[in-house]
């Protein structure tokens, strides 16, 4: 049996205009965007070349694009454009994106919030038989 390893991200921090009120678009706030990228390593293992496996600073670069860019109401929204940024590349089996909001518009004393989506490939895309 051949298990699927993991590349893990956490606290990409971002600023970016998302939210559903207008100052959160007109002010901004940083993002902590945490990715979990579930895919066989071995080969990249045994070969040692960047090549096989997934670029993490080339995904950070492409996820703080998402984040920096097209503002979007739902932090559930954002995490699903991110989700599929990461399954672009069809070695990547599933993903766990959390999109932390530290600074959300909350008149309480919090510490975070955060959305958390899980997506995958569709079966056929990596190889699983139906």
């Amino acid at each position: 049996m051949d298990f699927l390893d993991e590349i893990v991200l956490t606290g990409l921090t971002v600023f970016g205009r998302h939210g559903v009120y207008d100052h959160e678009r007109e002010d901004g706030q940083e993002f902590t965007i945490d990715l979990t990228l579930r895919m066989p390593l071995r080969e990249a293992a045994a070969s040692d070349d960047v090549v096989d496996t997934v670029h993490y600073g080339e995904l950070a670069e492409k996820v703080a694009a998402v984040v920096s860019g097209e503002p979007v109401n739902l932090i559930e929204t954002l995490a699903e454009r991110i989700a599929d940024v990461a399954l672009a590349d069809e070695r990547v089996h599933s993903v766990s994106v959390t999109v932390h909001k530290p600074h959300a518009p909350i008149s309480l004393t919090f510490a975070d919030v955060a959305v958390t989506v899980h997506r995958a490939q569709p079966p056929q895309a990596v190889g699983f038989s139906r």
